[in-house]
């Protein structure tokens, strides 16, 4: 088993950032655009355009802007654009000073700042154009949440990687979705996991980093009162004993107070898998909080977050970075997974798990980063917790139901091609009147 290349999966996969991570690309975006209008000559910047495709729009329009009360990409693109240092990347809204926030802030308020809808095949695809003194810069980030295909300074390149290979922009570190597809299978992260993994020696710093940092800014959601502040309301129901307090709500708590603190612009960092940072909090937090709840120990709980970790990140390689269905539900399946094998499932029981997951919540839309995202990540962990202690029992939907087979990759294929190819009843029913027989397998 080549134990090297999961933790390059996880490394790749998985990274710090600090807000919604559409307009954390935005600003990095801008950020590149505004050093190269800097070194081009111009000074203070007198405009921005933003050229977006449809998900990162959706996904960027209603997000917090980390330590400040505003929200969008526009005031993203204009802070990047003003102040941001591109070396800081997904956390380069963090290192703006107060005054270069302000002005931003009146650029915007100018109607200085425009955004488009960019008519390109990519998913994801970022354009920043910033004008100063009759100078230009402007830069271009695609397929990858910090993928910098493109910087110009006055119409001439001074980075073009735009017909390299953009899964893996050059960079040894990356892992392309094509090739985590293609390493990574419920069985051999299973075997991973719980036989090969050595959880308190191996160069898994990343995974004991999203316990820390997610837990951090699951308590600073449970401290405040932001955005719908599921978190804090799902405690407050515990303690008026409208709810019971056990491990499925102390799951959903964890995970969504995250989120409400996230979504609402805290400026506290996330460890963010498969470009989001709501799936980080979701695939790691209620995994912690089962393990506290059970008295796990850490070394279990490690392997746990790792199992959940991957899973998700096995289902994105072919779901997507951005989708038209929600990546919670994805995370939280991953989520299941950890949880059933904290509650003592074996590899089976995980597989059970999986089914039970893919046959509940196929189907969640996605409609844009916002502050409900708490909401919908509160509804799949409470999923999770239910198809785990389903799994465990070896209770699972059966192969003759929806889009569920009889083989667990085959389910998660059928679930990725929903996430491609859009979840019209044609799509359905196509996926319901074509499944492998068993003796395929």
């Amino acid at each position: 088993m080549d134990k090297q290349m999961f933790v390059r999966i996880l490394n790749s996969e998985m990274e710090l950032a600090t807000g919604c991570t559409e307009p954390g690309a935005v600003a990095l975006t801008a950020a590149e655009a505004g050093a190269a209008l800097r070194k081009a000559g111009g000074t203070r910047v007198e405009a921005v355009t933003v050229r977006a495709s449809i998900n990162i729009i959706k996904n960027a329009m209603s997000a917090g802007i980390p330590g400040t009360s505003y929200q969008g990409m526009d005031y993203a693109a204009a802070i990047g654009a003003v102040g941001g240092d591109p070396v800081h990347l997904l956390e380069v809204m963090n290192y703006v000073p107060r005054e270069q926030m302000e002005e931003a802030a009146a650029l915007v308020g100018a109607g200085k700042v425009r955004v488009e809808v960019a008519q390109v095949p990519q998913k994801l695809y970022i354009e920043v154009l910033v004008t100063s003194d009759g100078h230009t810069g402007r830069a271009v980030v695609r397929d990858l949440h910090t993928n910098v295909v493109l910087v110009e300074q006055d119409g001439v390149a001074t980075l073009d990687k735009q017909h390299t290979d953009s899964a893996a922009a050059g960079d040894s570190d990356v892992v392309t979705p094509e090739q985590i597809a293609e390493f990574l299978t419920v069985r051999s992260i299973w075997d991973y996991c719980t036989e090969e993994l050595d959880p308190l020696h191996d160069p898994i710093d990343i995974i004991r980093s999203a316990v820390q940092v997610n837990t951090t800014i699951s308590d600073e959601g449970l401290a405040k009162e932001y955005g719908l502040a599921i978190g804090r309301n799902l405690e407050l129901n515990c303690r008026k004993g409208l709810m019971t307090r056990d491990l499925t709500t102390n799951a959903m708590v964890a995970a969504s107070a995250g989120a409400d603190a996230r979504m609402a612009g805290a400026p506290v960092s996330v460890v963010a898998n498969s470009g989001s940072g709501n799936q980080g909090i979701t695939a790691t937090m209620p995994v912690v909080a089962t393990a506290r709840w059970l008295d796990i120990d850490e070394e279990k709980m490690l392997r746990a977050v790792t199992l959940s970790n991957l899973i998700a990140i096995r289902i994105k390689a072919k779901f997507g970075r951005l989708s038209n269905l929600c990546g919670a539900t994805v995370a939280a399946t991953g989520a299941a997974c950890g949880i059933a094998y904290l509650l003592g499932g074996g590899y089976h029981e995980v597989c059970c798990t999986i089914q039970n997951m893919v046959g509940n919540i196929t189907g969640m839309v996605c409609d844009g980063a916002k502050a409900d995202c708490a909401l919908k990540i509160s509804t799949c962990v409470n999923a999770a917790c239910q198809a785990a202690a389903m799994g465990v029992r070896g209770v699972r939907v059966q192969s003759t139901d929806g889009i569920v087979e009889h083989n667990v990759e085959y389910t998660l294929d059928n679930f990725a091609t929903l996430s491609t190819h859009g979840t019209s009843d044609s799509v359905i029913l196509d996926l319901m009147l074509n499944k492998h027989l068993p003796e395929t397998e």
